[in-house]
């Protein structure tokens, strides 16, 4: 709906030489723009707060499936801040693209002669002249209206970006960057990466090859009729129809309601895609190969744990983490035959060639995680592992101010970054949900403290639109935004090899003494 629509209730008399203005309040100023660039006033939206960006950015909106800066007029007419009201909103200006400018209030529709239209350099006002076309007065809003020049107040905002927009994509050539993926072959060889998680207190894990996607418990669940009592039920995962198994039937626990740690591990096998519901996921492991036994095969016989594979021994034994196989998962407990009773009543289909096809050229698999209440995410192919905070981080003397600390990683001193610090977001304490993300960078092995990683997640084809560039840091270090419609979601994503720099990368490897 455009802007003279919205507010129609403004009776406009409209002549060939006569110009329209929409006009507005800030603070205790009347100023106007233009109808012409102005596409539509709506109330002011729910934004996504970006990190290194200028503070006249409010954040990011979503505007009907498209991401939309949000400005405040007050900071970049330096008038105080203040609380907004049932009157405030929002006016979506095109400026080269479209951007939303927090108002007061809207007043009215006026138009008026050219004549009307003095120099602005004539009159005194707490506002900085050089941002306004003009002054109309005499008009019927008012003895004077000052008509802002958005375009040069953007300008001068951002003069020292080329564009606002970052044309460049973290998917412009696909997700899977092989920049990003420094893994030494003979490295690969000597170890595994899994995935771990918790069920009853107890610490399980899979191979990562056979993790598709990690998600967040459904708000709803539809029921399967007479299925087997460990399929929990159905969900919706883009469109498609995704068998649920409670791990906790499976290994005959006791039942827990669903909380906000839960997650859905999405495997396949057999010809299925199923969800595992597990209690939490913990950490992304790169484990020794020397550090996994395989489970004695009088154990492997029992019911219990028959799905159990191997045995891998961390933190000299005091840590034992069970490796599920997902091949014995689907032949034990009659699973097969409760997914084949479920394809034979329709409510999921076996995979298909197409549906293979998707899944093998669709490689934008991100790690999602959480700073303060906004989402990021990496390319999964980035990471290296994913582990917990040790009680302690360990200060290292005359280390750069950026170094958190360090930590032992299976004998590797491993240098620790706060996010929050390095993308200028306040401080917070310690918790058990935050986890170091360990990358690879300009060949420095280094970990980055996040408040919490709550999925993994495959991206549909089509919903990484380009990041506003509103600083040129910002506009280096994120190469996208994630907009999920759907699910009213958007997400910054991060290009890791920028979160340091070669100089910094080069300081923390003379910190940890090279390793």
């Amino acid at each position: 709906m455009s802007a003279a629509e919205q507010i129609n209730e403004f009776d406009d008399n409209d002549g060939e030489e006569r110009q329209q203005y929409v006009t507005f309040k800030v603070g205790d100023e009347l100023f106007a723009v233009e109808m012409n660039p102005v596409q539509e006033i709506i109330r002011v939206p729910d934004v996504v707060r970006v990190p290194l960006a200028p503070p006249s950015l409010c954040g990011l909106a979503n505007l009907r499936g498209k991401v939309l800066p949000i400005l405040s007029l007050r900071y970049l007419f330096g008038i105080p801040d203040a609380e907004s009201d049932e009157a405030t909103r929002a006016v979506v200006i095109d400026v080269g693209q479209p951007l939303g400018f927090v108002v007061d209030r809207v007043a009215s529709v006026i138009d008026c002669d050219p004549s009307q239209l003095e120099d602005a350099s004539t009159i005194r006002s707490s506002v900085d002249t050089t941002l306004l076309k003009g002054v109309i007065k005499n008009s019927s809003a008012s003895s004077m209206v000052m008509v802002v020049d958005f375009q040069q107040l953007v300008d001068n905002e951002f003069a020292h970006l080329e564009h606002l927009t970052n044309d460049s994509s973290l998917l412009s050539d696909g997700l899977i960057d092989d920049s990003m993926n420094h893994d030494d072959a003979e490295e690969d060889d000597d170890e595994i990466q899994l995935v771990s998680f918790s069920v009853d207190h107890q610490e399980y894990a899979i191979h990562i090859d056979d993790v598709k996607e990690i998600v967040q418990m459904p708000e709803s669940i539809t029921a399967v009729p007479r299925s087997a009592h460990h399929i929990l039920g159905l969900m919706n995962l883009r469109d498609k129809l995704l068998p649920m198994v409670d791990l906790r039937t499976m290994f005959a626990l006791s039942s827990k309601d669903a909380d906000e740690k839960s997650r859905v591990i999405v495997v396949a096998s057999g010809g299925y895609f199923i969800g595992i519901v597990v209690d939490s996921v913990s950490e992304v492991l790169r484990i020794n190969k020397d550090a996994v036994e395989a489970l004695i095969p009088a154990m492997a016989k029992e019911s219990e744990l028959s799905d159990i594979t191997d045995i891998c021994r961390l933190n000299n034994g005091q840590r034992l983490v069970s490796i599920l196989s997902i091949e014995r998962f689907f032949d034990s407990g009659n699973l097969q035959d409760a997914l084949n009773d479920i394809s034979e009543e329709g409510m999921i289909e076996q995979e298909n060639d197409d549906y293979v096809e998707e899944e093998q050229e669709d490689d934008n698999q991100v790690v999602v995680f959480k700073l303060d209440d906004e989402e990021f995410a990496v390319p999964i192919t980035s990471i290296q592992e994913i582990v917990r905070i040790p009680d302690e981080l360990i200060r290292v003397p005359k280390a750069p101010a950026f170094l958190e600390g360090v930590i032992n990683l299976r004998g590797i001193v491993l240098p620790v970054v706060d996010l929050r610090t390095r993308l200028e977001i306040e401080a917070a304490e310690r918790s058990e949900r935050q986890r170091i993300v360990v990358f690879l960078i300009h060949g420095v092995r280094t970990g980055f403290i996040v408040d919490q990683v709550t999925e993994v997640l495959r991206l549909p084809d089509g919903c990484v639109e380009p990041s506003p560039k509103i600083s040129e840091e910002h506009g280096e270090l994120f190469s996208g935004m994630a907009n999920l419609r759907d699910s009213k979601r958007m997400i910054q994503l991060i290009n890791p090899d920028t979160l340091i720099d070669q100089e910094s990368a080069e300081e923390l490897e003379s910190a940890t003494g090279g390793q």
